[in-house]
């Protein structure tokens, strides 16, 4: 392969050979110079080179004076670019002041006349923070083409140190939260190919995600002009698995880029209609070489490439692509199914976009099982979960094939999350048109022989039943469950770590699940009652007026529980000393005065009462792995700080919940009298009937958020028992801290109870934790071959016309200014504002009282956001893209609930 063998030029290995690079290699010599020495070892046909090591760099620029810069950058916020440039500028001074130490001199010397006399090269920047498998740094420094002559490389690189130092890098750098003074960079000198043609290949396609699609783009001369984006390159879809090419889509190709005699490159104009920079041949073999190299990385990757003027096909750099969304993980213990699968996210139908911790999952793999079981499913393994439970990207998955492939399942499925999460209805009712997943179940046996069971052995007939004839009496039973789940939830206190383990595997096998068939079919009832009562009002009785009657709906825990909130901070209101305690610290620092008993009477009894009720609630708390607000109320002091901003008494929540309730009761007055219209016997009968079942719509319907409250409670007293196993486990050294046993699963936690440790375990599992929290983009179906069919769907005409569409989930118009948050702890939500969120769970609604209104990019109109939004009758709109990157915090937008639509003001 005419690879040059260059030496370790220095005894202390300022410089390597490419040759002599590995993976393992990466603190040493920056993402991109791991990568081609992977590549060169692997016998890939990989330009030859050299890399001054990172130690090159330390040593060259540690008389520089960085230290205070440093600092400074370490003490600026990601926010202050302006800040952040001027830092970058004066590093970046520094830098280009200092000479090349003559050890580093002569060594580069050395090893660039091992590749020949005045040889071209492109002197490349690798990062140690550079092109990772789960964050790209490509194009945050610097590359010089073409440069001739050592005293050029020596100039070039010193350039490349200093480009550690762009604005673009440094800002990149603290969004990334990548502390500056961690980071170091190395050089990458490898002989100039000069391409006749040259781009860039994918191995996966990064649009659509599908893993056997290979995208090319291509143009004649250095690769440069494609991945620099100065012209429209030729594109190439392969399909790898047949090597046919599907798609070709010619580029203009404007311009070309050449290198030029003595050093340095020139652009020239290419004439219009020069025809595919690549025949057929080429397309494929460069196919095969990706193939090649993502069964070398076991990842796809994104490849720089070049073929030469001797139609020599040359890789020049590879990397991971790190937007693609992993696949599901296989099934322990389990053959993988034939044919293509579809996976729908749970985690987002939850209001879950954040990644779980490994006991949360295995948690959730528990609790499946007992739902399976339930069910009369065969469940080998419980921790193992049933078959349809997936992981992905440390997010829940459900395998709904057999769903989609029923003529039942898909009536019935979509219709389900047409309330909980309306997208996803969308794109699961768009993969009905695909031939791969013809239906080939149409009896209704199968779905009913597991649910039939289940729905016995919950008494679900004898619930609805009595929730028909004695209302009251199934409210009454409904409330009074959850007395005996939390007495079944105690354990002994002089109980072994071993037992407290097992008794938490016990609550999710076992104790959760009852819940649903106990609780559910009232509220199911009191949606159905609605759907009843609209039929029989006959006209006038569109379904914006029948909505209206679930506004202020009684009986609804998570309203409860933010009316809760909002009664103390009128109690603290009340005692100006007290109120005045939020403006002079922040909420971190008042949790620690409640832990401490140092607040204000009304606070730390107050707030003591609230947590000993909704204590076990959280953001995010389906993860076991989330801390509950009993054991650190940082969030809840300061959704309080920002309740008492609010001073108009008529916009009070619970003012606000009066007004709601009462006119929805108005609404039911008039849907009643709509119903009686026609007179006589049969109107009377009409109008008994509407007022009947809107009754139990009003009983009934709130009682939705029943069951995952309890299931919280139980989650919670699970966290309880694993925490104190987390104690032992720390104080043996077995793990660093108490909380690292969130981080295993139950399985690794008994054999850490036997001795044995988990401490590199949980280090690597957190690194990884961290990495998955900064993803933004969840598919909510994925297919297993890659495919996002959500990324297939062409843009809404109503996105290039400026307007955001959703589903509408609670009726009103409102224009303020938006505020955009990701995550509600510590978030500040001032009076009247808009809240745009990702999504939401209970742990988010107290924001919800001082909200002007909602936008969420997930949901439907009965997920956990519409519903509160609704009862306080704040306006929403839910299910709308990418709602968190199109608006931004401050800009001026209207909400029209009703229309479900998002607008820029003055658009």
């Amino acid at each position: 392969m005419n690879q040059v063998s260059t030496p370790d030029a220095s005894a202390d290995g300022l410089v390597l050979g490419l040759e002599l690079i590995d993976a393992g290699m990466l603190a040493r010599v920056g993402g991109k110079a791991a990568n081609l020495g992977e590549t060169t070892r692997a016998g890939l046909p990989v330009p030859p080179g050299f890399c001054l090591t990172t130690e090159a760099y330390r040593r060259a620029v540690g008389p520089a004076g960085l230290e205070d810069v440093h600092g400074a950058l370490a003490a600026t916020g990601d926010h202050d670019l302006a800040a952040l440039a001027t830092l970058a500028a004066r590093a970046r001074e520094l830098i280009l002041g200092v000479d090349v130490p003559p050890e580093i001199a002569a060594a580069v010397r050395e090893s660039y006349a091992a590749l020949g006399t005045d040889v071209p090269v492109a002197v490349r920047s690798s990062a140690t923070a550079e092109d990772l498998p789960l964050a790209s740094f490509a194009g945050q420094q610097d590359t010089y083409l073409n440069v001739v002559g050592a005293d050029a490389v020596l100039d070039a690189v010193r350039r490349c140190w200093a480009s550690l130092w762009t604005d673009r890098a440094v800002a990149y750098r603290a969004t990334h939260g990548i502390s500056p003074s961690t980071v170091a960079l190395a050089v990458v000198v490898q002989r100039m190919v000069d391409a006749a043609v040259a781009g860039v290949l994918f191995t996966a396609n990064p649009v659509t995600g599908r893993r056997h699609e290979a995208v090319i783009d291509a143009s004649p001369g250095l690769g440069e002009a494609v991945v620099s984006g100065a012209v429209n390159p030729d594109h190439f879809v392969v399909d790898t698995a047949t090597g046919a090419i599907p798609e070709w889509r010619p580029g203009d190709k404007a311009i070309s880029i050449r290198p030029l005699p003595g050093g340095g490159t020139e652009r020239t104009v290419l004439p219009p209609d020069s025809g595919p920079s690549l025949d057929d041949a080429q397309v494929r073999e460069l196919a095969a070489l990706g193939s090649t190299v993502e069964q070398h990385y076991g990842a796809p990757q994104d490849i720089e490439w070049a073929i030469d003027a001797a139609d020599k096909l040359w890789l020049v750099q590879s990397r991971p692509i790190t937007t693609l969304y992993p696949l599901p993980d296989p099934r322990p213990g389990l053959p993988e199914p034939d044919g293509i699968r579809v996976f729908l996210c749970f985690s987002l139908a939850q209001g879950l976009t954040r990644p779980l911790t490994p006991m949360g999952l295995a948690g959730f793999r528990l609790l499946a099982g007992s739902v399976a079981r339930s069910a009369g499913f065969d469940l080998p393994e419980p921790r193992n979960g049933p078959a349809p439970y997936r992981q992905a990207g440390q997010r829940l998955f459900v395998d709904l094939t057999p769903v989609v492939r029923s003529s039942v399942g898909r009536v019935i499925v979509p219709r389900v999350f047409d309330i909980m999460e309306a997208r996803s209805a969308t794109v699961l009712r768009r993969l009905f048109a695909d031939p791969r997943f013809a239906v080939t179940t149409r009896s209704p046996w199968r779905l009913l022989r597991h649910v039939v069971p289940v729905a016995a052995k919950g008494r679900v007939p004898e619930t609805l039943l009595r929730a028909l004839l004695r209302p009251e009496a199934a409210l009454q039973r409904a409330e009074s469950f959850g007395g005996r789940l939390r007495a079944s939830l105690a354990v002994p206190a002089d109980a072994t770590a071993s037992e407290r383990l097992d008794h938490a595997e016990r609550i999710l096998g076992g104790k959760l699940f009852p819940i649903v068939p106990a609780v559910l079919p009232l509220p199911a009832l009191g949606f159905a009652s609605l759907a009843v009562a609209g039929k029989l009002a006959g006209a006038g009785t569109n379904s914006g007026a029948l909505q209206a009657v679930l506004r202020g709906l009684p009986n609804n825990v998570t309203t409860e529980m933010d009316l809760a909130l909002w009664h103390l901070a009128t109690a603290i209101r009340a005692q100006p000393a007290a109120a005045a305690i939020f403006d002079g610290a922040s909420p971190k620092e008042l949790a620690r005065q409640y832990r401490s008993g140092g607040l204000p009477a009304v606070v730390q009894s107050g707030l003591a009462g609230f947590l000993a009720r909704y204590g076990h609630r959280a953001v995010a708390e389906i993860d076991l792995g989330m801390p509950r607000w009993s054991d650190d109320p940082t969030h809840i002091l300061g959704v309080l700080a920002n309740y008492l901003k609010l001073d108009d008494p008529a916009l009070a929540p619970d003012r606000q919940f009066a007004n709601a309730a009462r006119e929805a009761e108005a609404q039911m007055e008039r849907l009643v009298a709509v119903a009686g219209s026609r007179g006589g016997p049969a109107g009377r009968l009409r109008a008994r009937l509407v007022r009947g079942a809107l009754r139990r719509t009003r009983m009934f319907a709130g009682l939705r958020e029943l069951p995952k409250y309890h299931i919280v409670e139980g989650l919670a007293a699970v966290r309880k028992e694993l925490a104190a196993v987390g104690a032992e486990l720390a104080a043996d050294g077995r793990v660093v801290e108490a909380d690292d046993i969130f981080f295993l699963d139950f399985a690794e936690a008994h054999r850490a109870l036997a001795g044995a440790s988990f401490r590199e375990v949980v280090a690597e599992r957190r690194e990884a934790y961290d990495a998955e929290l900064g993803r933004r983009r969840i598919p909510r179906v994925l297919l297993s071959d890659g495919t996002e069919p959500e990324a297939l769907q062409a843009a809404g005409t109503g996105a290039a016309a400026g307007v955001l569409s959703g589903t509408p989930a609670s009726a009103g118009t409102v224009t303020a200014r938006a505020r955009v948050i990701l995550d509600p702890q510590g978030a500040a939500l001032e009076p009247g504002e808009i809240l745009v969120a990702p999504s939401t769970d209970p742990g988010w609604t107290p924001l919800f009282l001082t909200a002007g209104g909602l936008v969420m990019e997930m949901g439907g109109p009965n997920s956990h956001g519409a519903v509160v939004a609704r009862e306080y009758g704040i306006p929403a709109v839910v299910g709308v893209p990418d709602a968190t990157a199109i608006i931004s915090s401050g800009q001026v937008i209207t909400l029209d609930g009703g229309a479900g639509t998002v607008v820029p003001a003055g658009d």
